[in-house]
């Protein structure tokens, strides 16, 4: 059960401040990691450029590909990208 409420729209403000170095960090393209979460590279540009929103749907396939590295795990929870109700909420009962 949550215990506090995902404040959706900070995780993305962190995450679109952060996408560039995040996907540098695993060597991808903006056109690679388009490719990836299955947006067009322009998308990923106007993310990056503040130029448009990141939606949820967005934001958790991102998690889900940076996750999977060590590196970038750690880069966002230090970055407060992949906090503890984040995770409650993609891993009810279970922790990573």
């Amino acid at each position: 059960m949550l215990t506090m409420q995902i404040n959706k729209k900070e995780l993305i403000e962190k995450m679109s401040d952060n996408l560039p170095m995040l996907r540098a960090k695993l060597g991808l393209t903006q056109e690679e990691i388009a490719m990836t979460i299955g947006v067009s590279r322009h998308t990923i540009i106007s993310m990056e450029n503040k130029k448009r929103p990141m939606t949820w749907n967005t934001f958790l396939s991102l998690v889900l590909v940076f996750s999977g590295n060590p590196e970038t795990m750690l880069l966002m929870k230090v970055m407060g990208i992949y906090t503890e109700q984040l995770e409650e909420f993609l891993l009810p009962g279970k922790r990573i």
